[in-house]
């Protein structure tokens, strides 16, 4: 661990992956596992453009009701720990999630890059304009764009769809430059996401893995701490 604490500290460029676990502890479910948020549907019924050709109102029922929980939900201690360093690493920082929910923004990330969208956003499916969602407790869906008038759908990468290019570019050059890296929350599993951790160790930095199961990126970590977020930046960032 102290040498973990050493490598972190002296590291003027930092990139941090976090999923779903980092939310978990805002109590948001995770997607897989006894009550997740998969737990009786498949990912075809509600995350798929094919799902939302074929029924987007049932589509946009269950991002409405994602929406309302993320709203009552607040940003947790990891949220806060990752803006503390962020503030220690400036410029040389950037911190990846998977997670839509908006937490890390609210806890005041600001070197961001939300790789699957935000939930509480919609992206009009004409024009391409974003907008905030209104006040979880007036949403109605679905919205409509306030500058062609068309049908917006939520502002989320779904399975099938393909990651912005430039942004995906912005990530791997980072996490491909870093020299430390911290994945924190995440099976791993979902890809592109679950390469960064193995582009930044390729190319030379230390990496932290914070997890507490193993996930396949564990047998190659420099450190990997079985805990929850919290605790394990905790350690790390605190002393």
């Amino acid at each position: 661990m102290d040498v973990a604490r050493a490598k972190l500290r002296a590291a003027r460029r930092v990139a941090v992956l976090t999923g779903a676990g980092v939310s978990a502890e805002s109590g948001i479910p995770t997607f897989r596992g006894s009550g997740g948020l998969w737990e009786g549907f498949r990912p075809g019924e509600l995350a798929t453009p094919q799902a939302y050709a074929r029924d987007p109102d049932k589509v946009w029922r269950w991002y409405a009701w994602r929406y309302r929980q993320v709203m009552a939900a607040e940003p947790n201690r990891a949220h806060y720990l990752l803006v503390e360093l962020e503030e220690k690493k400036g410029d040389g920082f950037l911190l990846v999630t998977q997670n839509v929910d908006g937490l890390h923004a609210r806890a005041g990330s600001r070197r961001l890059v939300e790789l699957h969208g935000n939930i509480t956003r919609a992206r009009c499916e004409s024009c391409g304009k974003r907008r905030q969602l209104p006040p979880a407790n007036e949403f109605a869906p679905p919205p409509f764009c306030d500058s062609c008038g068309d049908r917006m759908r939520p502002d989320v990468v779904w399975f099938g769809e393909f990651l912005d290019a430039a942004l995906l570019a912005q990530v791997e050059g980072a996490f491909g430059g870093a020299e430390a890296a911290l994945v924190i929350g995440t099976s791993a599993v979902v890809e592109p996401a679950a390469s960064l951790g193995r582009l930044a160790k390729s190319a030379g930095a230390y990496l932290i893995e914070i997890n507490p199961e193993p996930t396949p990126l564990s047998p190659l970590a420099d450190l990997s701490l079985r805990a929850k977020a919290s605790r394990g930046l905790r350690a790390l960032i605190q002393q």
